[in-house]
């Protein structure tokens, strides 16, 4: 589980290392631009709170992302582009603190290039 240090709090907000490598892309991409945008979450049943939460984010507030794991987390391409475009609308972008993140599917590494075909001069 990671941490996302809001503002000058001392309290992190709790959030899934895979979920909260997706947000830091997208919150990077967007404040590096000067674009503020809300993120929203409902609150997990299992903490015992009710109700959900959405941040204001713009480049002026503070932001640290603290993740569990020493291994960077592999990202999802279409999640992100999906992440981002609803970061983009009027309603903001909201996250699943349960999501199961989709797997990569890695495609084939390509082999080298195909060697010409050489003519005689």
């Amino acid at each position: 589980m990671g941490n996302l240090y809001y503002g000058n709090t001392a309290d992190p907000i709790l959030i899934p290392d895979p979920v909260l490598a997706h947000l830091k892309v997208v919150a990077a991409t967007k404040l590096r631009r000067g674009e503020s945008f809300t993120v929203s979450w409902a609150h997990s049943p299992a903490g015992g709170a009710v109700g959900r939460t959405t941040l204001w984010l713009q480049p002026a507030i503070p932001l640290r992302f603290v993740f569990q794991t020493n291994e960077p987390e592999q990202l999802n391409p279409d999640l992100l582009k999906d992440m981002a475009n609803e970061a983009n609308s009027s309603a903001g972008l909201t996250i699943d603190l349960d999501a199961r993140i989709p797997p990569v599917v890695a495609s084939p590494a390509p082999t080298g290039r195909t060697p010409r075909p050489r003519f005689a001069a």
